[in-house]
Formats: structure tokens, sequence, C-alpha cells
């Protein structure tokens, strides 16, 4: 039992950081070129964290595609 435990909070920790770690790019790429090209407000991290988010689940194949 202590040992699935362990596993549960290791694998929540990684998607945990993994999520932050890809707001990360979204962030500061966002910020960076933008506000600049279009005109467009910043974000704040949690909003790129949102997007990021948003984009994993629109554009993620997910495993669904035949391998024909």
């Amino acid at each position: 039992m202590e040992k699935a435990i362990g596993a549960i909070t290791i694998i929540m920790i990684t998607v945990i950081a993994t999520a932050l770690l890809t707001a990360f790019p979204v962030y500061y790429l966002w910020n960076w070129l933008m506000p600049e090209i279009f005109g467009l407000t910043t974000l704040t991290f949690v909003e790129a964290l949102g997007m990021s988010l948003l984009a994993a689940c629109l554009f993620k194949d997910g495993g669904l595609s035949s391998s024909s």
C-alpha cells in the first residue's frame, strides 16, 4: 500500500512539474512576440498555463489514430 501511495505521489509531482515547465515557453514567447507583432496584450503565468493545457487538449493525438 505504501508503494502505491509513493508511486501516485511521484506521478502527480511529475505531471504538475511538466505542466509548469511547458507553461514557461508559452509565457515568455507570447509576451515577447505577440504584443509587438499583433498588438495583443501580455499573459500572466496562469493564463499561459491554461493556454498550454488547452493546446495539449486540442492538438495532441492521444494515441487514437490507426497504425495503417
